[in-house]
């Protein structure tokens, strides 16, 4: 099934009863002119089990420890933003496997040749759906990508992750005068970041879900990141972030600014349809085939990463 993600803009009072995230309007709470009828029917419950991300984005908004645990052992990732409107916190399970120690053991004492084969792997899809974005998005010329995508060596020695990634973003939105990827460059580079962090925390809750312990990365290495195996594991999917956000610009929609709308459809990322495994899936579904593959190929089951595809 694939789970519910929720955004909740507006102040409210989140809350849980019976098994459901019960939603209540401050405003309605708190009136003195509206009837006990009227205040009941104004009340929203979803089941728990229904939901997979929720993300905050407005200082009024309360909610229970109740309901934090509930959604935590329900392996729902609770997503905090800041003044600027843009994700800054990330809640998970410490626990989302039942059989979490063997798995983080065997991620841990993964050798290094093997961690290199699945950066090597990672690196060789995300170049693959790049291209296909950029021939399909932009109509561009990607016989070069394609063949360093064919040419990644374990680790990706040559960096050709750098290559790729510089020829792409050259040609992404060359229409726009300025443009350079970068978390503090000028729109879409806004649209971009927001995708991203709603990608990172779909990747991160299917980790903790197959058991994997986040801050262990393949390729990332970074004391002060809790999520550098969430980074790596994402990678592949950029580009479906990347193909959303070149089709709300390319639809002449104002992309200056994060509107409600164009929120709205960055928050589809977790049902968008990808191809894994050679059949079509939701991308939250496809993010915990993933996952589990990367499981395996720690426990030494297979040697291979399910990563998504364009087509």
């Amino acid at each position: 099934m694939i789970k519910k993600t929720l955004y909740f803009e507006n102040p409210a009072y989140l809350s849980m009863k019976n098994s459901q995230l019960v939603i209540k309007l401050p405003e309605v709470v708190q009136s003195d002119t509206l009837s006990e009828s009227f205040k009941q029917e104004a009340v929203k419950t979803i089941p728990i089990e229904d939901v997979g991300i929720v993300i905050l984005d407005n200082k009024q908004i309360t909610l229970t420890h109740g309901l934090l645990e509930a959604l935590l052992n329900n392996n729902a990732a609770v997503i905090t933003c800041g003044s600027n409107r843009m994700p800054i916190g990330l809640h998970l399970p410490l626990e989302g496997n039942t059989t979490q120690s063997e798995r983080t053991q065997a991620q841990i004492e993964a050798s290094l040749p093997l961690k290199k084969q699945l950066w090597q792997q990672t690196i060789q899809a995300k170049i693959t759906n790049q291209a296909y974005v950029l021939k399909n998005c932009r109509n561009e010329v990607v016989k070069n990508m394609l063949a360093w995508a064919k040419d990644v060596k374990s680790g990706d020695s040559d960096n050709l992750e750098a290559r790729a990634a510089a020829y792409y973003w050259a040609n992404m939105f060359r229409d726009i005068e300025g443009f350079r990827r970068g978390r503090e460059g000028i729109p879409p580079n806004n649209l971009l970041n927001y995708g991203y962090a709603i990608l990172r925390a779909v990747i991160a809750r299917s980790l903790v879900s197959s058991g994997l312990f986040p801050a262990l990365g393949i390729h990332h290495h970074n004391r002060y990141n809790a999520y550098c195996l969430a980074d790596d594991i994402m990678e592949p999917y950029r580009p479906f972030v990347d193909k959303l956000v070149t089709e709300i610009v390319d639809s002449g929609e104002d992309y200056q600014e994060l509107t409600k709308n164009v929120k709205m459809k960055l928050l589809g990322i977790p049902v968008m349809d990808v191809i894994i495994n050679g059949q079509r899936s939701p991308l939250m579904i496809a993010s915990t085939q993933t996952t589990a593959s990367l499981a395996r190929c720690y426990l030494g089951e297979i040697r291979k990463i399910a990563y998504p595809a364009f087509e």
